[in-house]
């Protein structure tokens, strides 16, 4: 087991993964997205600023909860995120609907073209066969 400081408060913890956070801290914060939650139900029409503003939290740990896909945002609601790979608005997540096809092709692509290299060249006609010898 590791220990670390917590990035929030410092104190010392006992570190599982995910977040360099202390488990009292994760539950403040676990807190918090819930309130926002609340918050964007009740105003579906609020932009990211007047939620940070409205909830005591900051914009980039809303927009962290949007890249983590746990806020979605309806198409009609002002608040959107750029794609990581190509810039365009999105709603939730890391990538638009067209970065994620294309990106998902490749690996397709790649992943064909892995097998495909990873079996074996046929050999000549001959090389397979059992033989005897004869007395």
């Amino acid at each position: 087991m590791e220990v670390r400081n917590c990035r929030s408060c410092g104190r010392l913890f006992n570190y599982l993964g995910g977040q360099s956070i202390c488990p009292s801290c994760r539950e403040e914060v676990e807190k918090k997205f819930q309130e926002v939650k609340e918050y964007i139900r009740t105003n579906p029409h609020a932009n990211i600023q007047e939620i940070a503003d409205d909830n005591d939290t900051s914009t980039s740990q809303i927009r962290q909860w949007i890249r983590e896909e746990r806020l979605q945002f309806a198409d009609d609601s002002p608040v959107g995120i750029e794609c990581e790979n190509c810039g365009a608005s999105i709603k939730t997540g890391k990538y638009c609907d067209n970065c994620k096809t294309s990106m998902a092709n490749a690996f397709a692509s790649t992943f064909r073209k892995q097998k495909d290299s990873d079996q074996p060249k046929s050999r000549d006609r001959d090389g397979n066969r059992m033989r005897f010898l004869e007395q």
